[in-house]
Protein backbone atom coordinates (compact mmCIF):
# COMPACT_ATOMS: atom_id res chain seq x y z
CA UNK A 1 0.00 0.00 0.00
CA UNK A 2 1.20 3.50 -0.83
CA UNK A 3 1.10 5.37 2.49
CA UNK A 4 1.18 8.74 0.74
CA UNK A 5 4.34 9.90 2.49
CA UNK A 6 6.51 10.45 -0.58
CA UNK A 7 7.89 13.98 -0.56
CA UNK A 8 6.40 14.84 2.82
CA UNK A 9 8.67 16.17 5.55
CA UNK A 10 8.71 14.68 9.03
CA UNK A 11 10.68 15.86 12.06
CA UNK A 12 11.84 12.97 14.28
CA UNK A 13 13.35 13.65 17.70
CA UNK A 14 15.51 11.19 19.62
CA UNK A 15 16.52 9.64 16.29
CA UNK A 16 20.00 8.34 17.12
CA UNK A 17 18.85 4.90 18.34
CA UNK A 18 15.93 2.61 19.06
CA UNK A 19 12.44 3.62 18.02
CA UNK A 20 13.49 7.04 16.69
CA UNK A 21 16.18 5.56 14.45
CA UNK A 22 13.87 2.86 13.08
CA UNK A 23 11.16 5.45 12.44
CA UNK A 24 13.60 7.61 10.48
CA UNK A 25 14.69 4.59 8.42
CA UNK A 26 11.13 3.56 7.66
CA UNK A 27 10.09 7.07 6.68
CA UNK A 28 13.04 7.36 4.31
CA UNK A 29 12.09 4.01 2.78
CA UNK A 30 8.59 5.39 2.22
CA UNK A 31 10.05 8.34 0.31
CA UNK A 32 9.57 10.96 3.03
CA UNK A 33 12.02 13.76 3.77
CA UNK A 34 13.32 13.25 7.30
CA UNK A 35 14.64 15.93 9.66
CA UNK A 36 16.25 13.92 12.46
CA UNK A 37 17.70 15.29 15.65
CA UNK A 38 19.22 14.06 18.91
CA UNK A 39 21.34 15.55 21.66
CA UNK A 40 24.49 13.79 20.45
CA UNK A 41 25.00 14.95 16.88
CA UNK A 42 27.99 12.66 16.25
CA UNK A 43 26.11 9.57 17.38
CA UNK A 44 23.15 10.60 15.24
CA UNK A 45 25.34 11.03 12.17
CA UNK A 46 26.91 7.59 12.67
CA UNK A 47 23.52 5.93 13.14
CA UNK A 48 22.05 7.45 9.96
CA UNK A 49 25.18 7.29 7.81
CA UNK A 50 24.57 5.75 4.41
CA UNK A 51 20.79 5.66 4.57
CA UNK A 52 19.24 6.49 1.18
CA UNK A 53 16.82 9.36 0.86
CA UNK A 54 16.49 13.03 1.68
CA UNK A 55 17.81 13.51 5.19
CA UNK A 56 18.58 16.57 7.32
CA UNK A 57 20.23 16.04 10.69
CA UNK A 58 21.34 18.17 13.61
CA UNK A 59 22.23 18.10 17.28
CA UNK A 60 19.35 19.47 19.33
CA UNK A 61 18.33 19.30 22.97
CA UNK A 62 14.52 19.21 22.90
CA UNK A 63 14.41 21.00 26.27
CA UNK A 64 16.13 24.02 24.71
CA UNK A 65 13.25 25.93 23.12
CA UNK A 66 15.51 28.18 21.06
CA UNK A 67 17.52 25.24 19.69
CA UNK A 68 14.33 23.39 18.80
CA UNK A 69 12.92 26.39 16.96
CA UNK A 70 16.16 26.84 15.04
CA UNK A 71 16.30 23.16 14.04
CA UNK A 72 12.69 23.08 12.86
CA UNK A 73 13.11 26.31 10.90
CA UNK A 74 16.23 24.93 9.22
CA UNK A 75 14.41 21.71 8.35
CA UNK A 76 11.47 23.65 6.89
CA UNK A 77 13.85 25.76 4.83
CA UNK A 78 15.70 22.66 3.62
CA UNK A 79 12.56 20.81 2.49
CA UNK A 80 10.04 23.58 1.97
CA UNK A 81 7.86 22.91 4.99
CA UNK A 82 6.95 20.38 7.67
CA UNK A 83 4.09 17.87 7.39
CA UNK A 84 4.65 15.68 10.42
CA UNK A 85 6.32 15.44 13.81
CA UNK A 86 7.40 12.40 15.82
CA UNK A 87 8.11 13.29 19.44
CA UNK A 88 10.28 10.43 20.62
CA UNK A 89 12.74 11.87 23.12
CA UNK A 90 12.42 10.18 26.48
CA UNK A 91 13.76 7.90 29.17
CA UNK A 92 12.58 6.00 32.26
CA UNK A 93 13.53 6.79 35.84
CA UNK A 94 13.58 3.60 37.90
CA UNK A 95 13.18 4.46 41.58
CA UNK A 96 10.72 3.85 44.37
CA UNK A 97 8.46 6.70 45.37
CA UNK A 98 10.41 7.37 48.56
CA UNK A 99 13.71 7.33 46.63
CA UNK A 100 12.70 9.94 44.05
CA UNK A 101 13.92 13.46 44.77
CA UNK A 102 11.77 16.52 43.96
CA UNK A 103 14.18 17.59 41.21
CA UNK A 104 13.87 14.18 39.57
CA UNK A 105 10.09 14.64 39.45
CA UNK A 106 10.58 18.04 37.81
CA UNK A 107 13.08 16.62 35.33
CA UNK A 108 10.70 13.83 34.30
CA UNK A 109 7.79 16.23 33.80
CA UNK A 110 9.99 18.68 31.89
CA UNK A 111 11.22 15.99 29.52
CA UNK A 112 7.87 14.35 28.86
CA UNK A 113 5.90 17.61 28.47
CA UNK A 114 8.21 20.33 27.18
CA UNK A 115 10.03 18.08 24.72
CA UNK A 116 6.65 17.80 23.00
CA UNK A 117 5.42 21.36 23.44
CA UNK A 118 8.64 22.92 22.14
CA UNK A 119 8.62 20.85 18.95
CA UNK A 120 4.89 21.18 18.25
CA UNK A 121 4.94 24.95 18.79
CA UNK A 122 7.97 25.34 16.52
CA UNK A 123 6.42 23.21 13.76
CA UNK A 124 2.88 24.58 14.03
CA UNK A 125 3.11 27.30 11.34
CA UNK A 126 4.17 24.70 8.77
CA UNK A 127 1.80 21.98 10.00
CA UNK A 128 -1.06 24.43 9.47
CA UNK A 129 0.01 24.94 5.85
CA UNK A 130 0.22 21.22 5.17
CA UNK A 131 -2.77 19.36 3.74
CA UNK A 132 -1.95 16.36 5.95
CA UNK A 133 -0.42 17.70 9.18
CA UNK A 134 0.16 15.00 11.79
CA UNK A 135 1.86 14.61 15.16
CA UNK A 136 2.69 11.31 16.86
CA UNK A 137 3.82 11.35 20.48
CA UNK A 138 5.72 8.26 21.57
CA UNK A 139 4.43 7.40 25.02
CA UNK A 140 4.19 4.26 27.17
CA UNK A 141 1.52 1.96 28.57
CA UNK A 142 2.76 3.27 31.92
CA UNK A 143 0.55 6.30 31.21
CA UNK A 144 -2.48 4.16 32.09
CA UNK A 145 -0.89 1.26 33.91
CA UNK A 146 1.71 2.64 36.33
CA UNK A 147 4.41 0.58 38.02
CA UNK A 148 5.61 1.10 41.58
CA UNK A 149 9.30 1.54 40.71
CA UNK A 150 8.46 4.00 37.92
CA UNK A 151 6.32 6.47 39.86
CA UNK A 152 7.69 9.69 38.40
CA UNK A 153 7.87 8.35 34.86
CA UNK A 154 4.35 6.88 35.09
CA UNK A 155 2.92 10.20 36.29
CA UNK A 156 4.75 12.15 33.58
CA UNK A 157 3.58 9.68 30.93
CA UNK A 158 -0.01 10.13 32.12
CA UNK A 159 0.38 13.90 31.80
CA UNK A 160 1.66 13.47 28.24
CA UNK A 161 -1.30 11.25 27.34
CA UNK A 162 -3.64 13.96 28.61
CA UNK A 163 -1.72 16.68 26.76
CA UNK A 164 -1.89 14.68 23.53
CA UNK A 165 -5.66 14.44 23.81
CA UNK A 166 -5.86 18.18 24.42
CA UNK A 167 -3.65 18.94 21.42
CA UNK A 168 -5.79 16.68 19.24
CA UNK A 169 -8.88 18.65 20.20
CA UNK A 170 -7.34 22.09 19.79
CA UNK A 171 -5.54 21.40 16.51
CA UNK A 172 -8.41 19.58 14.82
CA UNK A 173 -9.71 22.93 13.58
CA UNK A 174 -6.45 23.25 11.62
CA UNK A 175 -6.85 19.70 10.27
CA UNK A 176 -3.77 18.60 12.23
CA UNK A 177 -4.08 15.10 13.68
CA UNK A 178 -2.40 14.25 16.99
CA UNK A 179 -2.07 10.68 18.26
CA UNK A 180 -0.09 8.59 20.74
CA UNK A 181 1.75 5.32 20.39
CA UNK A 182 2.05 3.68 23.81
CA UNK A 183 4.93 1.26 24.22
CA UNK A 184 5.17 -1.84 26.33
CA UNK A 185 8.49 -3.64 26.75
CA UNK A 186 10.49 -2.94 23.60
CA UNK A 187 13.89 -4.48 22.78
CA UNK A 188 16.08 -1.39 22.59
CA UNK A 189 19.49 -0.49 23.95
CA UNK A 190 17.96 0.24 27.35
CA UNK A 191 16.91 -3.37 27.95
CA UNK A 192 20.20 -4.70 26.59
CA UNK A 193 22.07 -2.47 29.04
CA UNK A 194 19.94 -3.80 31.89
CA UNK A 195 20.80 -7.32 30.74
CA UNK A 196 24.43 -6.34 31.09
CA UNK A 197 25.38 -6.05 27.44
CA UNK A 198 27.39 -9.28 27.53
CA UNK A 199 26.76 -12.77 26.25
CA UNK A 200 25.34 -14.05 22.98
CA UNK A 201 22.13 -13.14 21.23
CA UNK A 202 20.75 -16.46 22.44
CA UNK A 203 21.53 -15.44 26.04
CA UNK A 204 19.61 -12.20 25.63
CA UNK A 205 16.74 -14.00 23.91
CA UNK A 206 16.43 -16.43 26.83
CA UNK A 207 16.64 -13.60 29.36
CA UNK A 208 14.08 -11.47 27.52
CA UNK A 209 11.69 -14.43 27.17
CA UNK A 210 11.90 -14.97 30.93
CA UNK A 211 11.28 -11.26 31.45
CA UNK A 212 8.24 -11.38 29.16
CA UNK A 213 6.85 -14.35 31.06
CA UNK A 214 7.48 -12.64 34.40
CA UNK A 215 5.70 -9.49 33.21
CA UNK A 216 2.76 -11.45 31.82
CA UNK A 217 3.11 -10.45 28.16
CA UNK A 218 0.67 -12.70 26.25
CA UNK A 219 2.81 -12.78 23.09
CA UNK A 220 5.71 -14.08 25.20
CA UNK A 221 8.45 -11.74 24.00
CA UNK A 222 9.64 -8.16 23.93
CA UNK A 223 8.63 -5.99 21.00
CA UNK A 224 11.10 -4.62 18.47
CA UNK A 225 11.81 -1.02 17.54
CA UNK A 226 10.67 -1.57 13.95
CA UNK A 227 7.28 -2.87 15.18
CA UNK A 228 6.79 0.44 16.99
CA UNK A 229 8.06 2.41 13.99
CA UNK A 230 5.46 0.77 11.75
CA UNK A 231 2.66 1.99 14.04
CA UNK A 232 4.12 5.51 14.08
CA UNK A 233 4.50 5.68 10.31
CA UNK A 234 0.97 4.35 9.80
CA UNK A 235 -0.46 7.11 12.01
CA UNK A 236 1.56 9.75 10.16
CA UNK A 237 0.19 8.58 6.84
CA UNK A 238 -2.58 10.61 5.16
CA UNK A 239 -4.33 7.22 4.88
CA UNK A 240 -5.05 7.61 8.62
CA UNK A 241 -6.86 10.87 7.94
CA UNK A 242 -9.79 10.15 10.29
CA UNK A 243 -7.70 9.07 13.27
CA UNK A 244 -6.91 11.70 15.90
CA UNK A 245 -6.84 11.77 19.68
CA UNK A 246 -6.17 8.03 19.76
CA UNK A 247 -3.64 6.05 21.81
CA UNK A 248 -2.41 2.90 20.06
CA UNK A 249 -0.86 0.30 22.37
CA UNK A 250 2.19 -1.58 21.04
CA UNK A 251 2.81 -3.90 23.96
CA UNK A 252 2.15 -7.50 23.00
CA UNK A 253 -1.07 -7.53 25.04
CA UNK A 254 0.49 -6.43 28.33
CA UNK A 255 -2.14 -3.73 28.90
CA UNK A 256 -4.64 -4.72 31.59
CA UNK A 257 -6.83 -1.62 31.71
CA UNK A 258 -10.28 -1.58 30.14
Amino acid sequence: MDLGLTGRTVVVTGASSGVGLETARMLLAEGANVAACARDGDRLARALEGLPGRLFTGACDVLDEGAVRQFVEQAAEEFGGVDGVVNNAGRSLMARLDETEPQQWRDELDLKIFSVLHVVRAALPWLRRSDAGAVVNVNAILARQPEARLAATSAARAALLNLTKTLAGELAADAIRVNSVCLGLIDTGQWRRRHGGSGSTADFDRWSAELAADRGIPLGRLGSADEVAYAIVALLSPRASYITGSALDVGGGIARYA
